[in-house]
C-alpha cells in the first residue's frame, strides 16, 4: 500500500531531485555514490559497499527520488502478525534499457533491476558485488540445494569447502567460494547486515554468493528461459541496524507480493507429532501412526504428518485408514510427497504424483476429498528457474484445495509466506534432523542453534523440527530446557516435534502442558540479549501472555542477562535446568534479569501479563 501524507509532500522542499545521498525515512540509513558502485551507510558510518550493479559494464547513476511508500498489511503466521515499514524509493538509468530501483526502509535496503527492450533472449548475466573486507565478520552457509549447513563465526574468505549433497564448491586455490543467503556481517562493532533476497516470482532463479577473494558476486541460478518486453529481478535485500533491528525485521515479506488468496479462513497454524525422526520408516507402519495419532490427541496437538513411505503401507492398512484415524481422534493428518525432481532414485515415495498439473489437480483434490489438511513436500533440486515455477505451481494448486504446504529440502524462505500464507514452514536449515545422520551435529548444535534466530530464522519460517529429549541415531548434548527454548526461538507455522511418544510422556506434566497450549502465532517479537553463536534471547508475545526463551550456545555454564522493563508485572511459570540434568520448574512472581545456564543449556519464562500480583 502506498501513502502520501501532508507531511511527507511538504517535505519534498527539502529533497533534491537528484539525491548526493538517499536517505531512509528515520534517517538511520543512507546511500551515496562511491567510484563505479554505491556505499551504504548506518548512522553515518559505512557498512556495505556495492562496487558493481546492473547487467555488463555500466556506471553508476546518482539516485533520483520516486516515492514514498508505506507497509501495512496482516500476516497469518511469523514473527509478528501486524507488520509495518517505510522506504524512500529512487531510481537510476544505469544504461542499455536498464533502471536500478532502489529502496531506503528505516531497517534495510532492497533493490532490483527493471529491463526492458528485451528480444527472445536469455537473460544477461548479472553483475551486482557486495566487497566483504578480510577481517569482517561473519556468519556464512556454505551453499547446498537444500541450505543445510552451519554459519560458523569467521573473519576470512578462505574457508575449506565442506562436503554437500550438491557437491563441492571451490576457487583456483581449493577455497570454498558458493555461499547461500542469508549471510550475516559485522561490519562495525554492534551494527550488523543481513544480505539475502525477497520475491520470486516466475520466469525468475533464485540467486546465491559466489566469490573472488573480498568481492561476491550475485549470481542467479539457471534460467533458460527466452525473454521478451519487460522484466525485473527479484528484491536484493539488505537488513541493517542492531542485532536487535535484524531479528524484528520484516524487511523479506515488507517487499514481497501481498497475499493472493481470497479466502485465508482454513489456514491454521499449529503444532505438529511428528514420526520420522524416532522411526525413520515409521509411516508406513500402521500401528506406528497410531502412536502419533495418539499423542497428538492426548498433548492437544492439532496436527500429525505421515511422512515418507505411507504408499508402501504394511499389514493390509492404507494411507485412507491413517487419515481415518486421525480424524477420528479429533487430529488433522498432514502427508509427505517426493517432489521427483531432486533426490528421486533410491529414494522414497510417493514419486511422480506432483509433476504433471492432471496429476496434481487430481492427487490434492483426492487429499482434500478424504480429509488430509496439508502436504509436506521434499527433495527440490535448488534455486534454478524451474523449481520456483514449480513451487509457485504446488502453491497456487494447494490453495485450490485448501492444503497446507511445508516445503522440505527446499530453498529458503524468499517472501512466499506473505504471497501464500499456507506455506507455514520450510525446512532450509541445519536441523534436528541431522541427529539420524552424522555425528557432526552433536557437538556443534548448541552453538548452532544460538546463531539461527540471527541468520536463517530471520527471513522466514524454519522447519528445525525442536525439542529431541531423547537421543535419535546420534545422540545430543543440549539440555532438557534447551531443547524446550527452540519451541519459542525457533518460529515455524508449523512446529513439528521431533521426539518420541514415551519420552514427551515421560517429562513433568507441566511439560506436557507446555506443547499442549505452546502458540505457533505470535503478535510480536523482540530481542532481548545474545550474540550470535554464543547465546540468546528472545521474548515472543501471544495475546496476553509473553513466552521468554534463551540459550546457551557454550560448552560452560553462561548467565543470560535481559531486560523485561516492557512487562510491568506477570505471573508465570520457569522451566530450567537443573545441576543434575533435571527439570527445575519454579513459579514465577518477580521477573528475573538474568537466568544462569548450565553448559548448552536454557530456560523458557511463560509469563501471563493478565494476572498482575
Amino acid at each position: 500500500m502506498n501513502r502520501l501524507s501532508a507531511s511527507f509532500i511538504a517535505g519534498l522542499v527539502c529533497l533534491s531531485a537528484v539525491a548526493q545521498e538517499a536517505v531512509s525515512p528515520n534517517g538511520k540509513i543512507s546511500m551515496a555514490l562511491k567510484d563505479n558502485g554505491y556505499v551504504i551507510n548506518y548512522l553515518d558510518k559505512a557498512v556495505l559497499d556495492i562496487p558493481v550493479v546492473g547487467f555488463g559494464s555500466l556506471q553508476s547513476q546518482a539516485l533520483t527520488f520516486s516515492q514514498r511508500l508505506s507497509a501495512d498489511y496482516q500476516m497469518l503466521a511469523g514473527k509478528r502478525l501486524h507488520c509495518t515499514n517505510e522506504a524512500n524509493e529512487y531510481r537510476a538509468d544505469i544504461g542499455s534499457g536498464q533502471c536500478l530501483v532502489m529502496r531506503l526502509y528505516n531497517d534495510g535496503v532492497a533493490f532490483r533491476y527493471e529491463l526492458s527492450g528485451l528480444k527472445e533472449a536469455p537473460l544477461p548475466q548479472e553483475q551486482t558485488t557486495y566487497l566483504i573486507p578480510e577481517g569482517t565478520k561473519r556468519w556464512m552457509q556454505q551453499w547446498s540445494e537444500a541450505y543445510e549447513g552451519f554459519f560458523p563465526l569467521t573473519t576470512t574468505c578462505k574457508v575449506e569447502p565442506v562436503p554437500s549433497f550438491s557437491g563441492i564448491f571451490k576457487s583456483a586455490e581449493g577455497y570454498n567460494n558458493r555461499w547461500g543467503y542469508p549471510v550475516l556481517l559485522e561490519p562495525v562493532d554492534g551494527v550488523f547486515a543481513l544480505i539475502s533476497e525477497a520475491n520470486i516470482e516466475r520466469r525468475q532463479s533464485a540467486s546465491c554468493l559466489y566469490n573472488d577473494g573480498e568481492r561476491f558476486r550475485v549470481v542467479p541460478d539457471k534460467n533458460d528461459l527466452a525473454v521478451s518486453g519487460f522484466w525485473h529481478s527479484p528484491w536484493r535485500t539488505v537488513i541493517i541496524g542492531s542485532l536487535a533491528d535484524v531479528v524484528a525485521s520484516t524487511l523479506i515479506t515488507d517487499v514481497s507480493e501481498p497475499c493472493q488468496l481470497d479466502d485465508t479462513s482454513w489456514i491454521q497454524p499449529g503444532v505438529v507429532s511428528w514420526i520420522y525422526w524416532a522411526y525413520n520408516h515409521g509411516s508406513n507402519d500402521y500401528t506406528i501412526i497410531q502412536k502419533y495419532v495418539d499423542m497428538a490427541a492426548t498433548l492437544k496437538l492439532p496436527y500429525v504428518l505421515i511422512d515418507a513411505e505411507w504408499d508402501e503401507m504394511q499389514g493390509g492398512k492404507t494411507i485412507e485408514d491413517a487419515v481415518a484415524y486421525a480424524k477420528s481422534k479429533g487430529v488433522k493428518p498432514m502427508i509427505w510427497y517426493n517432489s521427483s525432481v531432486g533426490w528421486v532414485d533410491g529414494a522414497p515415495g510417493p514419486k511422480y504424483r506432483l509433476n504433471k498439473p492432471e496429476d496434481r489437480e487430481r492427487e490434492f483434490a483426492w487429499c482434500e476429498q478424504i480429509g488430509v489438511a496439508g502436504v509436506k513436500i521434499d527433495f527440490f533440486s535448488g534455486d534454478n528457474q524451474m523449481n520456483m515455477d514449480y513451487c509457485i505451481d504446488l502453491l497456487e494448486s494447494a490453495a485450490r484445495h485448501h492444503l497446507l504446504v511445508n516445503f522440505h529440502g527446499a530453498p529458503i524462505p524468499r517472501g512466499w509466506q506473505r504471497t501464500y500464507p499456507h506455506l507455514l514452514s520450510t525446512e532450509g536449515v541445519y536441523g534436528a534432523e541431522w541427529y539420524n545422520n552424522v555425528p557432526t551435529f552433536t557437538a556443534q548444535a548448541a552453538s548452532h542453534n544460538a546463531t539461527l534466530p540471527f541468520t536463517r530464522n530471520v527471513i522466514g519460517p524454519m522447519d528445525y523440527t525442536p525439542c529431541a529429549f531423547s537421543d535419535s541415531q546420534h545422540p545430543h548434548i543440549t539440555s532438557l530446557a534447551h531443547e524446550l527454548a527452540l519451541t519459542v526461538l525457533f518460529e515455524s507455522g508449523l512446529q513439528h516435534l521431533a521426539d518420541k511418544p514415551e519420552s514427551f510422556f515421560a517429562q513433568p506434566h507441566a511439560v506436557q502442558d507446555f506443547l499442549s497450549l505452546l502458540p505457533n502465532v505470535w503478535d510480536e517479537t523482540r530481542y532481548l540479549s545474545g550474540y550470535p553463536g554464543k547465546g540468546v534471547v528472545l521474548a515472543r508475545r501471544h495475546g496476553k501472555m509473553w513466552y521468554v526463551a534463551g540459550i546457551n550456545g557454550l560448552d560452560k555454564p553462561q548467565t543470560l542477562r535481559f531486560d523485561l522493563g516492557f512487562i510491568k508485572s506477570a505471573h508465570g511459570v520457569c522451566f530450567a535446568d537443573a545441576p543434575s540434568g533435571k527439570w527445575a520448574l519454579s513459579v514465577v512472581d518477580k521477573l528475573p534479569a538474568a537466568m544462569a545456564c548450565q553448559p548448552r543449556g536454557g530456560f523458557v519464562l511463560v509469563l501471563d501479563i493478565n494476572q498482575n500480583h
